[in-house]
């Protein structure tokens, strides 16, 4: 009655995709490819725009009181992740600097530790994903006694890092609500199903920021296999 699929790879998985259509399948996207879900067929797509996520946290790291931030980019070149600092170098508004990384968190860590002994006026240090970055960035914050005073936030969560938000030592992690990803479009195929039933449009299932006062309930909901 309907398919769900992410596209991570419009070029390799479009051709399936478009036979689904084409033998009247209803399909929904979900996660990755929105910039292709619809040329592709989809009736419509569940996931977050990287751009406006950077965007919001941008937004709120400079009411925070931000002015002087990086973007720790562990894949540069990577559309959605340079998505990510452009939206948040434009919410922002003060000074941003893209820090180009690889996925290596040891390395992460040595790199954020440099560019912070090297310029004292960084005070905002956003993440492009919690393992990966996140957390060697609170690490490197810690070492050089700067928790506190300069703000740590990330994309997507880990269970590290968001005890770091609750110990203090990060400021909001962002969550783009993964189980809205995979629950939505079910229930959205079998609303079409049952009573021809179906939004107008894409449905942004983030971002969600996970400050401190949520971060308590976000940890026991992924014990549970919730979040």
């Amino acid at each position: 009655d309907g398919l769900v699929v992410s596209i991570p790879d419009g070029d390799a998985l479009g051709p399936s995709i478009k036979r689904a259509v084409t033998a009247g399948i209803p399909v929904i996207s979900m996660n990755s490819g929105s910039d292709v879900s619809k040329n592709l067929g989809a009736l419509l797509h569940v996931g977050q725009s990287e751009f406006d996520a950077g965007l919001a946290a941008g937004k709120k790291l400079a009411a925070l009181g931000g002015k002087n931030g990086i973007c720790v980019n562990q894949e540069v070149g990577n559309v959605a992740l340079d998505l990510r600092c452009a939206g948040y170098a434009k919410g922002f508004g003060g000074k941003v600097k893209v820090l180009p990384t690889t996925n290596d968190p040891a390395e992460i860590k040595a790199k954020v530790k440099a560019t912070l002994q090297s310029d004292s006026s960084i005070d905002t240090i956003l993440a492009l994903g919690a393992a990966t970055a996140g957390e060697p960035s609170v690490a490197a914050v810690k070492e050089v006694g700067l928790t506190g005073k300069v703000k740590v936030a990330s994309f997507d969560m880990s269970a590290n890092f968001l005890k770091s938000i609750v110990n203090g030592e990060a400021v909001f992690a962002i969550d783009q609500q993964q189980f809205l990803q995979g629950y939505l479009p079910v229930v959205f195929l079998a609303l079409h199903a049952k009573y021809g039933l179906m939004p107008g449009g894409n449905v942004p299932s983030g971002p969600n920021l996970i400050t401190k006062d949520k971060a308590g309930q976000v940890i026991k909901l992924s014990a549970e296999g919730i979040r």
